[in-house]
């Protein structure tokens, strides 16, 4: 057996040694800067031979962690293209403007933040007056992801350009009177001025990855060319824990999103203290970025630590502050020149014989105020260095001080999140720092004053004109006035109508089939955009492959295993399918920039998101309230749904409960639909609704949740429903299917007769219990297919409220129900919280069955008995009510259940 101590390193390298002379020769070099040098000298040495070496193309594994100081050096920055010093000016208005209206708002106790934008005001100025395209040029101009607490900048900057009045500053975070302004980027709040959603940490950054993914998939398509688009994302440190803030990392640098920058305020803090109190953010994200491929820029240090960089002769200095700790690099911020001289220069001879060499004014300027974040020039610098790069995204690390310019009190103070306000006294030392014309008089009774160099000052004209050359102001969000899509064909959709005689077909299977004849119309086919979590062949949709292929910005660079077959794996470069793998959260931002395409791009686009329906709300129902506040339109639709029908997959993936999330998001319309004709009229209604033309009072920003099964079963043809239309019933969420006599089951003249609701997959249950009680009971049964629950229950709401108005309306639930005889019993295959939504407004007796509790895995059959909902348990239940009614005796009860073995 050989001896491992024997083995020669370069004998456990799996690759042969061409020429083990050059090699060692090589190592030995390595040696001997290790003894003459130093081992600094050495590392130095050894990452700028694979910076040249990536630099040239060469594959080898890329350097994860650069030195802690900034990518691009003083002397590479290119000259700023304007007057900085106006920009200065600007960006101080801003900044008190920002401050004030927090402060003033205080009083109301509504809250805000001010110490976020203080120390990102210039990633944001920058941008503003050099780089953020509008979207009055051509193309869509940019989009632009803004870090939610910052929002009072915002509002500053539109104050500052015209866009806001005082009144509108004065009612931040005070909606409800009109003219205010919401907390964050809220779209449906404020759509003129918010185009994304950005405050549920995460869920920005992610959104971002996908939208940028998007643009690419709308270009690829020829749908829209919006090559000349490019997506910032605006993001905190501390967000950067979410595990949505970095999900996708991988899929655009895959992708290669040259046309997404990410920029992350390095302030080391986040809401409580230090985002990384004895660690390094910035290293660790630098790591993180660039081992998911992205091209990064560090901005750490402004131009007054150049002269302590061109000391450090020995190396000293960088590596001293690769070693601080962040959290000590906050004590700094708020400590004296002695204090940071005994710490930080104190630990190295090296250092302290530098420290000799510089004021104490020098090092409280470093320490204190030189960030890179807060240099104009090196975010110019940064920005355009990001957008010069090709082939992969870009991530800047900005350095920052939390609370820069808001005085000593707030600095880097690990509470500075929760500060709401500065006194009178800071808001004065505010304005001197900042070189503001504010006097003290205008101090009214100690309340801090806007300020504005007027609407013709130099300022303001300089601002309006570098936001014209750029394309219009920004942000803003266009509401475009698009003509309506002209509807599918009626074949699409009637051909259900009939039914499908012995054929047995699950409403997934339904579902499916629709779409493949909607993406077939010459007209809209095109604009749908079919998304799934890697589940297509579970769902059905493998036919859709071959027809539409799969959206891959490569193409199809293989050949496919099952290239042989009629629906073989097909990807392309204009593919319409989106296949993102098994995401949901991916598969939603997706959905989230398709839906609101039509405002973004000005492009209509009709996007489906199937997905097992206990991992879509379950998982991803933050990303659907994200999805509403941006007016997303579309079809969410949760295949292999209830409690009892997915068999054998048991707790985890029998859903009970989605339509119960669903009902809480007032933009969701959630349908449970029963049959093949159902799920037709209400994609046609969504159709009409979101892309068509809504009628007066309906809002069209809405989105869909249909809950469609798998259990194959003949579908019925569509009846004609009594005292109603069937298909404002099935829209509105309740019609009569049919009566007892209807069904054919001849129940005596004065029969007990009960009325049975059902949803879904239930109705069929209802339908077997309908017979059951004619032809063993001797009652009658009506059975009404309950569409949604929830749309129901809203009509009812609102007819509440019309009441209180003084106005004279009944619920629909109560009409469709009037003067049906006996008790009601709804049933779903979900808690029974869901058809429970409606039961205030029904004025016949009521009672419900469902399927609370964990599922579990076993038959249909054995769950539905498990669960009673059955046909069997229906049974009993209706027997019960119509014996505590004293139309059936009570013994009925006691032997239905030793009957059916309940």
């Amino acid at each position: 057996m050989t001896d491992p101590k024997a083995i020669q390193p370069s004998e456990l390298d799996q690759l042969p040694d061409r020429d083990p002379e050059e090699t060692a020769e090589w190592q030995a070099s390595l040696d001997a800067v290790t003894k003459a040098a130093g081992p600094h000298r050495a590392a130095y040495l050894m990452r700028r031979t694979l910076e040249r070496a990536e630099g040239n193309g060469i594959a080898l594994p890329k350097l994860l962690e650069t030195d802690y100081v900034n990518t691009i050096p003083t002397a590479a920055e290119p000259v700023v293209d304007g007057d900085e010093a106006m920009e200065h000016r600007i960006t101080a208005w801003n900044r008190w403007n920002a401050a004030a209206m927090v402060s003033r708002g205080s009083k109301y106790g509504v809250g805000g933040h001010i110490a976020t934008f203080a120390s990102a005001a210039w990633l944001y100025e920058t941008g503003f007056n050099h780089f953020f395209r509008g979207k009055e040029g051509d193309g869509s101009g940019d989009q632009l992801y803004i870090q939610g607490h910052a929002s009072p900048g915002i509002y500053a900057r539109a104050f500052l350009d015209g866009r806001l009045t005082e009144d509108h500053l004065d009612n931040f975070r005070r909606e409800s009177g009109g003219n205010g302004l919401p907390s964050y980027p809220h779209p449906r709040r404020l759509p003129w001025l918010w185009e994304f959603p950005t405050v549920s940490m995460g869920l920005g950054p992610l959104s971002a990855i996908y939208q940028a993914r998007f643009n690419r998939y709308l270009t690829n398509r020829s749908i829209k060319d919006v090559s000349a688009s490019h997506v910032w994302a605006f993001l905190g440190d501390g967000e950067m824990d979410e595990p949505e803030s970095t999900a996708a990392l991988a899929l655009a640098s895959r992708e290669g999103l040259d046309n997404l920058t990410f920029v992350i305020n390095c302030n080391l803090q986040r809401l409580d203290g230090p985002v990384r109190a004895n660690f390094k953010i910035v290293q660790e994200l630098e790591a993180q970025f660039r081992g998911a491929g992205w091209n990064v820029i560090k901005t750490l240090w402004g131009t007054a630590w150049d002269e302590l960089f061109q000391l450090d002769t020995t190396g000293a200095l960088v590596r001293r502050l690769r070693e601080v700790p962040d959290a000590q690099v906050q004590t700094y911020q708020t400590r004296d020149a002695a204090y940071i001289r005994a710490d930080f220069f104190g630990k190295d001879p090296a250092l302290a014989e530098m420290a000799k060499l510089l004021s104490d004014d020098r090092i409280l300027e470093c320490f204190h105020l030189s960030r890179g974040g807060h240099e104009s020039r090196k975010v110019y610098a940064a920005y355009k260095a990001a957008l010069a790069h090709k082939g992969a995204p870009t991530v800047i690390l900005a350095q920052t001080v939390k609370g820069f310019t808001l005085g000593e009190g707030f600095a880097s103070k690990n509470a500075n999140h929760q500060m709401k306000k500065l006194t009178v006294d800071e808001f004065k030392q505010m304005r001197d720092l900042l070189e503001l014309p504010i006097k003290d008089s205008d101090f009214v009774d100690g309340v801090v004053p806007y300020g504005h160099p007027g609407a013709d000052s130099p300022e303001v004209r300089y601002l309006q004109e570098r936001r014209a050359a750029l394309g219009g102001p920004a942000p803003a969000r266009r509401t475009h006035t698009l003509a309506p899509l002209p509807a599918p064909s009626e074949k699409a959709f009637t051909s259900f109508d009939k039914g499908s005689g012995s054929q047995n077909v699950a409403t997934t299977m339904a579902f499916v089939r629709l779409v493949k004849d909607l993406v077939r119309d010459k007209e809209t086919g095109r604009r749908w955009v079919p998304i799934v979590p890697d589940e297509a062949r579970t769902f059905g949709m493998e036919s859709l492959f071959p027809s539409l292929g799969i959206y891959s910005p490569k193409g199809q660079t293989y050949e496919p295993v099952d290239r042989d077959q009629l629906m073989y794996y097909k990807e392309a470069k204009d593919g319409q399918i989106l296949n993102e793998g098994i995401t949901e959260a991916g598969s939603m931002a997706d959905f989230i920039a398709a839906s609101t395409s039509y405002s973004t791009h000005g492009e209509a686009m009709i996007p489906f998101y199937i997905f097992y329906s206990m991992f879509g709300w379950q998982r991803t129902a933050d990303q659907m309230w994200q999805l509403g506040d941006q007016l997303g339109r579309g079809f969410l639709v949760g295949a292999t749904a209830g409690r009892t029908t997915l068999t054998g997959e048991g707790l985890q993936h029998a859903d009970g409960h989605s339509p119960v999330i669903a009902a809480t998001n007032p933009a969701a319309l959630s349908y449970d639909p029963a049959f093949a004709y159902e799920v037709a009229v209400i994609v046609r209604d969504g159709l009409r609704r979101m892309y068509g033309e809504a009628a007066p009072g309906e809002d069209p920003n809405v989105f869909y949740y249909l809950t469609v099964y798998n259990e194959p079963i003949p579908q019925p043809a569509k009846p004609s429903a009594s005292g109603v239309d069937t298909d404002e019933g099935i829209v509105k969420g309740l019609y009569r299917f049919n009566t007892a006599e209807s069904a054919g089951l001849s129940p005596a003249a004065n029969a007990p007769r009960i009325q049975l609701l059902g949803s879904g997959t239930a109705i069929h249950w209802a339908l077997e219990a309908q017979r059951l009680l004619a032809e063993e009971w001797g009652v009658a049964g009506d059975v009404w297919s309950a569409t949604s629950w929830t749309e129901l229950r809203r009509d009812a709401l609102e007819a509440d409220a019309a009441l209180l108005r003084g106005e004279d309306r009944v619920p629909y639930v109560r009409q469709a129900l009037h003067g049906a005889e006996g008790p009601v019993l709804a049933v779903s295959d979900y808690m029974r919280q869901v058809p429970d939504q409606i039961a205030q407004w029904v004025e016949q007796d009521y009672s419900s069955l469902g399927a609370d509790g964990f599922g579990l895995s076993d038959t249909r059959d054995a769950a539905r008995r498990y669960f009673g909902v059955d046909a069997e348990s229906i049974v009993v239940a209706a027997l019960a009510q119509l014996a505590r009614r004293g139309e059936v005796k009570a013994t009925a009860v006691k032997e239905a259940r030793e009957r059916y073995g309940l």
